[in-house]
């Protein structure tokens, strides 16, 4: 496939400005902070030098995900790390085979405990460790006017990592895409349903979307926790991103062993996803 459709397909600024401009409104953000740090992402994806071509990565990233007819997403809810325990248990850490493993930001942290290999980890930098940066083949960074500090944290990681993709909540602009999405979750469906083919799953564990927030979504957390008025906010809106989203895709989705958050998602058991798995 050529690289300008794809690119085309990524870019999903105008359609998703609306709601862009919703969130920026509801929760106070500074559109010039958003700008301001994707223009800090691109100086730094600047310094990786001609070797590095983000269209290139992009192809690559894009021939990888349809090699699998599965796709698992992982997220930083509070079912993750049983949910995982019991597949790993129950079938063994192969069953992951069958997938194109993605993680939200810190369930990469889990992940890689596990040892479950995983193709890409979508982060806004703020939960996870320079061990996952370095663990997944992919890392499809996300920049905003929050994660700035986090940027120069991670700059020399981001510099000598081939396989990086960026995100920015703004107007793309060079090598860095705006796929739409706003939580780190909801931001991997929005970016991988402009890749997939229609007959490719989705498998969503640990995307709880309630009022406990899973330990791995920052890092230190010993235990889950309760989520605060404006977590509690941004997961509402996840929530209705994603209720829009599987409106205009043909790909079946399915969350795995969580709470129900949508009528208008479908939930399987462990049970019941390991039968359509096999």
């Amino acid at each position: 496939m050529d690289i300008e459709p794809i690119r085309e397909k990524l870019n999903f600024y105008k359609k998703f400005k609306p709601w862009y401009r919703k969130i920026i409104e509801q929760f106070n953000y500074e559109y010039e902070e958003d700008v301001n740090a994707r223009d800090k992402l691109i100086d730094i994806l600047e310094e990786k030098g001609s070797a590095w071509n983000s269209e290139r990565v992009l192809r690559i990233f894009h021939e990888k995900v349809h090699q699998k007819e599965n796709i698992l997403i992982l997220g930083c809810g509070p079912s993750l790390e049983a949910s995982l325990q019991t597949i790993i248990d129950i079938k063994g850490r192969a069953f992951f085979n069958h997938f194109n493993v993605l993680a939200a930001d810190g369930a990469s942290v889990l992940a890689r405990k596990e040892r479950i290999p995983l193709l890409g980890i979508f982060s806004d930098l703020d939960g996870i460790s320079k061990k996952e940066f370095n663990y997944a083949d992919f890392v499809i960074i996300h920049a905003h006017g929050d994660n700035r500090e986090k940027l120069y944290y991670f700059k020399q990681q981001i510099i000598k990592k081939q396989n990086i993709i960026a995100t920015t909540q703004v107007r793309p602009k060079n090598s860095v895409y705006n796929p739409g999405g706003f939580t780190d979750g909801d931001r991997i469906l929005y970016f991988i349903s402009h890749l997939i083919d229609p007959s490719q799953r989705l498998f969503l564990i640990g995307m709880d979307f309630n009022e406990v927030v899973g330990k791995y979504s920052k890092p230190h957390n010993q235990e889950n926790y309760t989520a605060s008025p404006i977590k509690k906010k941004k997961l509402k809106i996840a929530v209705k991103l994603i209720e829009d989203l599987i409106k205009i895709i043909p790909n079946q989705l399915f969350f795995v062993n969580s709470k129900t958050s949508s009528e208008q998602f479908i939930y399987y058991n462990l049970e019941t996803f390991y039968e359509v798995i096999s």
